[in-house]
């Protein structure tokens, strides 16, 4: 059994630079049929644009920059060409965000993490992303299908009907987050079912940190880490090596100073940047808010594409709990809606193996009642839920910061 997806994975990296490069400039003369590429593109010749150096020069569109973009030349910013009738698939993640399902095979790219964690054709997934309005199920969905594995469209929650399924299907792929796979494998003994056949598993969208990762391999499950955005689907993905996260085919990344289009040096720590390569729907410099750094050399798996040490943190202040994006935009609009409170500050931490949101809000007239309001408007902002701390006015710090992520 080969141990690579294809041979596009084993390629020399000089050929592989090559050869995205070759094909660079044919997407961006597609991207400039778009009226939003074709502004911030302007005198930009795509035949020029060959190597890294030349990319470089091009401006980053920002990810944070998309509700805006999206609100102000609804639904794509004016970034898509295509009518809405040519794509499969029409989402939203928060912010809003507005994205498209290309039609290709493997539109989210995803075929080749899936493989490298194990996966094989013919093998059943029970696929625990949410299938609701947000792409997450499906960028996992079409991957699998793509690689001809059979999917469970489970979606997330109801334990119980879970069970069912996993003990009629016998499923030996789990794609989800890491903190569902570790409530399902904790409510399985509980409960007295049987998940055993699960015996891999894709895990992304929330922290999968050792201590978790150590716990899930002791219940027999050999779990593997992906990086994607709703955006770009998956981005990286680690391999049997274990040594960071190989950088997907089809797509070109680069590290940059954040809040820059400048490339840092090899090894140091910057904003995440890509370029994707699919002509339906290209993205050109996007940048997407993480931050990673390059590792040197290839992966001991034979891969050679280049290595990122994976996630380290956001260049902004947006971050992500529970597989969810959540924006300095919509605690300002937690804000807005409760104008009598002062300032506004969500705090990100761990509880035990889950991520956890506190919002903390200045008031001058604490109440249970303002509490509860507070709760609820969090959850219909964020589409989570968290807890409610009401503080004195003038406790938070002035410091311009309405996100602190402390996991």
């Amino acid at each position: 059994m080969t141990d690579h997806y294809d041979a596009l994975e084993t390629r020399e990296p000089a050929q592989r630079e090559a050869e995205l490069f070759s094909r660079l400039p044919d997407v961006l003369r597609k991207a400039l049929a778009a009226p939003a590429y074709a502004e911030r593109l302007k005198g930009i010749d795509p035949a020029a644009v060959t190597d890294r150096t030349a990319l470089a020069r091009l401006p980053v569109l920002r990810k944070s920059e998309l509700p805006a973009l999206h609100k102000a030349a609804p639904p794509f910013g004016g970034f898509v060409a295509g009518s809405l009738g040519s794509f499969g698939r029409l989402f939203t993640s928060p912010g809003p965000i507005f994205e498209p399902e290309p039609v290709h095979t493997d539109p989210w790219r995803g075929a080749r993490a899936l493989f490298a964690a194990g996966f094989r054709p013919g093998d059943v997934v029970l696929n625990t992303f949410s299938y609701h309005l947000t792409p997450g199920g499906f960028i996992f969905d079409a991957s699998a299908r793509a690689l001809g594995c059979a999917v469970i469209p489970a979606g997330p929650g109801n334990a119980e009907q879970q069970f069912e399924l996993i003990e009629a299907y016998r499923p030996v792929g789990y794609s989800g987050t890491p903190d569902f796979l570790k409530i399902l494998l904790d409510a399985a003994v509980s409960a007295g079912r049987d998940v055993s056949s699960i015996k891999r598993a894709l895990v992304s969208g929330a922290a999968f940190p050792k201590s978790l990762q150590d716990e899930v391999k002791s219940r027999g499950v050999d779990a593997y880490q992906a990086f994607g955005t709703a955006d770009l689907g998956l981005i990286a993905f680690e391999t049997p090596a274990r040594e960071g996260m190989v950088v997907n085919e089809d797509l070109i990344m680069e590290i940059v100073r954040p809040g820059t289009g400048d490339p840092v040096a090899p090894g140091d720590v910057g904003e995440i940047v890509v370029t994707s390569l699919d002509q339906q729907h290209p993205w050109i410099r996007l940048a997407i808010g993480d931050l990673t750094a390059t590792l040197p050399g290839t992966s001991p798996c034979g891969r050679t594409n280049m290595r990122i040490k994976g996630w380290m943190g956001r260049a902004d202040q947006t971050t992500k709990v529970k597989g969810m994006f959540v924006r300095p935009e919509q605690i300002a609009e937690i804000g807005k809606r409760h104008p009598e409170l002062g300032r506004l500050r969500l705090v990100v931490t761990r509880s035990g193996e889950s991520d956890l949101m506190t919002l903390k809000a200045e008031t001058a007239s604490p109440g249970e009642t303002l509490q509860r309001e507070l709760a609820a408007t969090l959850r219909a902002v964020t589409k989570l839920g968290g807890n409610v701390e009401l503080v004195d006015a003038g406790a938070l710090p002035n410091d311009g910061k309405v996100i602190a992520d402390e996991r």
